[in-house]
């Protein structure tokens, strides 16, 4: 069930990477840079994959195996290996759906009018090198997703202004609030103490109060027992 495989750095032996074979039908995507492949030869069948990188290898020569082996080729990276001649690349033919072909870094590049007669030749091709004939910059599929991405932002920022104000507002009314919160802790924190020392003056008053209606009932006493003490000294 895989559809990508990146063997990156991987060291093949004799031409082939072990564990590499025909039972990865569903793969669409290998990668196999700086392998140290010298052919093609031992390439299993790979008939769904579209895109094939073998860039910084050793291959010269036998590429018509990859029109028998992966027919739906749509992409080919074969930068830094040892092409040298257009009749290498010639073998590209038989590759039908191939659109984007890479020999940068290869002898070949330093032919005299090599662009053209690479297109010329391979007339399928749409894109040499990441890039057309008219020097237009292939598109990738990562750009392609960034520039979505752009897309909403620019989306985004069309309509920026208002959220802008929005947002500003949003921090005005929060500095607001936050000043109103502050006031009211403030008011309600002097409330509350002016009311603890009113409750204490006025706990202080009912003190004193009560105090002095107890010394008043105690004089009362006292002038009460006063008389009698006097009757009963007369009466004696």
């Amino acid at each position: 069930q895989v559809t990508e495989l990146v063997l990156d750095n991987c060291r093949s032996s004799n031409g082939e990477i072990e564990g590499l074979n025909d039972s990865f039908k569903e793969l669409q995507f290998l990668s196999m840079a700086n392998v140290e492949l010298t052919s093609l030869a031992k390439l299993p069948t790979l008939s769904k994959l579209r895109k094939l990188e073998l860039s910084d290898n050793v291959i010269s020569g036998g590429l018509e195996v990859l029109a028998e082996r992966c027919p739906n080729l749509t992409y080919l990276n074969l930068s830094g290996n040892k092409i040298k001649d257009l009749g290498t690349v010639e073998a590209l033919q038989n590759l039908k759906n191939l659109k984007s072909l890479d020999l940068f870094n290869c002898e070949i590049t330093n032919l005299e009018d090599y662009r053209d007669s690479i297109f010329e030749l391979l007339q399928q091709i749409t894109y040499l090198d990441g890039f057309d004939q008219e020097d237009n910059e292939a598109p990738d599929s990562e750009d392609d997703d960034d520039e979505g991405d752009e897309d909403d932002d620019d989306d985004e920022n069309e309509a920026g202004p208002p959220g802008e104000y929005e947002e500003e507002d949003d921090e005005d009314d929060g500095a607001s609030d936050l000043g109103e919160g502050e006031e009211e802790e403030e008011v309600g924190l002097s409330y509350l103490m002016k009311e603890e020392i009113q409750d204490e003056e006025d706990d202080d008053d009912y003190v004193e109060g009560g105090d002095e209606e107890e010394e008043e009932g105690v004089r009362g006493e006292k002038r009460k027992r006063e008389p009698e003490d006097e009757g009963e000294e007369e009466e004696d």
